[in-house]
């Protein structure tokens, strides 16, 4: 089993920097970023710590009115258009309006996303977390890929998550036709799935100069929590039973501005140049999680093969020239 290296390269940041700081010196003026769901949570702030370091940024979005809104006191930079991700005509249609105005792509970052929500179908009865999640994400990518490869050392970021020590991909069933649904076994497999398109992707694109990264942000509360009741949170121990927040969950947890660092510093550090297809948390390359009971750090070698990266691509290729 062949997994990237991830050995941390002692960035000299932390788990609770914020995203402002990694970007702090760093001129973005000229460069050019597409961030989906950058209009809540720690996509807003991933997209207002772009845009004040200089960079132009498009943020996609399902609700283009509500995201104008909530971008309004962010810099003129910063544009919104409609963008759908569960409905690839609609991803095509973004990606089609944007290479028609823009000659190249230097940040794609992948932010958006859905998180145990019950069972729904995307589509030709794609389950809706890999469906949104991962699959939505990879056609944006295949169709921005003339964008990305015309700029001098692109990056693509693919947001995971700790939740893909859950499960590795359910690759004889991923969309749950033939077993029982278990939504977070369906969003562990839609994380393990984001962290192998950032494999594929380097694997595939770092001749064109592209570079893939994943990225897991860290716990925070967000509106990604909107499908949890209060008992879930509170049987999770992340909420006590009046609503408030555990002391060691305060500890732990990070604001959405120190969520969105690692992203930045994914898309922007010139540590990272000549690197890619690793795994990535608290603005630093993630260590491999050898113990198997770790559960909140690291990475699992699963979600960094190199051979379950391609098997992921070739498989998701499929998926959508058969939809």
């Amino acid at each position: 089993m062949a997994s990237a290296d991830q050995t941390p390269i002692g960035s000299g940041f932390h788990a609770k920097s914020t995203a402002r700081e990694v970007v702090s010196g760093t001129d973005l003026t000229g460069k050019r970023a597409v961030v989906t769901g950058g209009y809540s949570g720690i996509g807003l702030e991933t997209v207002r710590a772009l845009a004040e370091a200089g960079a132009t940024v498009t943020v996609p979005a399902r609700r283009p009115e509500i995201a104008r809104e909530a971008l309004s006191a962010l810099p003129g930079n910063v544009t919104v258009a409609a963008m759908d991700l569960g409905d690839l005509d609609s991803v095509r249609s973004f990606a089609n309006d944007y290479l028609s105005r823009a000659p190249s792509l230097d940040m794609l970052i992948n932010n958006a996303g859905i998180m145990a929500n019950p069972i729904a179908r995307l589509g030709p009865g794609w389950e809706s977390q890999f469906g949104t999640n991962h699959l939505g994400h990879f056609e944006l990518a295949r169709c921005l890929a003339p964008a990305l490869k015309a700029a001098d050392g692109a990056r693509v970021i693919a947001l995971s998550s700790t939740a893909h020590h859950l499960t590795d991909i359910h690759w004889d069933d991923p969309h749950f036709r033939n077993h029982d649904y278990d939504k977070w076994q369906a969003y562990g497999q839609a994380k393990t799935a984001n962290s192998l398109f950032a494999v594929g992707l380097d694997q595939a694109w770092q001749g064109d100069g592209v570079r893939g990264f994943a990225v897991h942000p860290g716990g925070i509360f967000t509106p990604l929590q909107r499908h949890l009741p209060l008992e879930e949170m509170v049987a999770l121990g992340w909420k006590n039973a009046d609503g408030s927040i555990p002391e060691q969950v305060k500890a732990i947890f990070k604001t959405p501005e120190q969520g969105a660092s690692t992203s930045v510093w994914a898309a922007t550090s010139p540590t990272l140049d000549g690197k890619g297809g690793v795994y990535c948390e608290d603005a630093d390359i993630a260590a491999l999680a050898t113990d198997p009971d770790a559960r909140y750090s690291g990475v699992r070698a699963y979600a960094v093969d190199l051979e379950a990266a391609q098997r992921l691509w070739r498989m998701s290729e499929a998926m959508i020239d058969r939809a």
